[in-house]
């Protein structure tokens, strides 16, 4: 569905650059082991999908670690939100009716979360994938709305809060899918295995 994308943000597994408060605790070696979990558990969830999907990497695009018949993108901005953003517009911009954006931090998120939120685009305006810390997993939308990027407490416990107060002032629709966790603390990775 080339009118339905998929981005997927991701940084390169590069120790002590990636999950740092993973690594405060065990080491950034071990950290980066399970940020590359988490890359290999992203690739397999979305690349059954149908959608056009584009890799944009925070650092540098790889040519060769494992994204292979996905697009790669740099991602560009100031913080996460002008970056997001800036991935949306990108997309619109190429002609998609359809946005869904994830991280690569979720050990629980399945292909169905992901059409879900495409399907539920269909009769709303924005989809969100709400996390157990006060963020979100994944943010859908079928039309740019700028103000879900700006003065947003990036990494906060209050980020979903305000996002969900933006919409209701701006009079639009909302669905939420499943609440799941983000791998932020090595405790959260602990619990991801069982």
């Amino acid at each position: 569905m080339t009118t339905h994308h998929l981005l997927i943000f991701v940084k390169n597994p590069v120790p002590g650059t990636v999950k740092t408060r993973i690594g405060r605790t065990v080491g950034h070696d071990r950290a980066a082991e399970v940020y590359r979990h988490l890359l290999r558990y992203t690739q397999e969830v979305t690349h059954v999908g149908p959608w056009q999907k584009t890799v944009y990497y925070g650092d540098f695009i790889n040519p060769a670690d494992g994204w292979d018949g996905y697009q790669k993108a740099l991602q560009t901005g100031h913080d996460l939100g002008e970056r997001m953003a800036n991935a949306f517009q990108d997309c619109f911009a190429a002609g998609a009716t359809r946005v869904v954006i994830i991280g690569s931090d979720c050990l629980t998120i399945t292909p169905a979360h992901i059409q879900a939120a495409f399907e539920a685009l269909e009769q709303t305006d924005i989809v969100i994938g709400p996390a157990t810390d006060g963020g979100y997993y994944l943010l859908g939308m079928s039309r740019l709305h700028t103000y879900l990027f700006q003065n947003m407490p990036w990494s906060q416990p209050e980020l979903l809060a305000q996002t969900k107060q933006a919409i209701g002032t701006h009079n639009h629709t909302l669905t939420l899918l499943d609440e799941l966790t983000d791998i932020d603390e090595w405790a959260d990775y602990q619990r991801a295995l069982g």
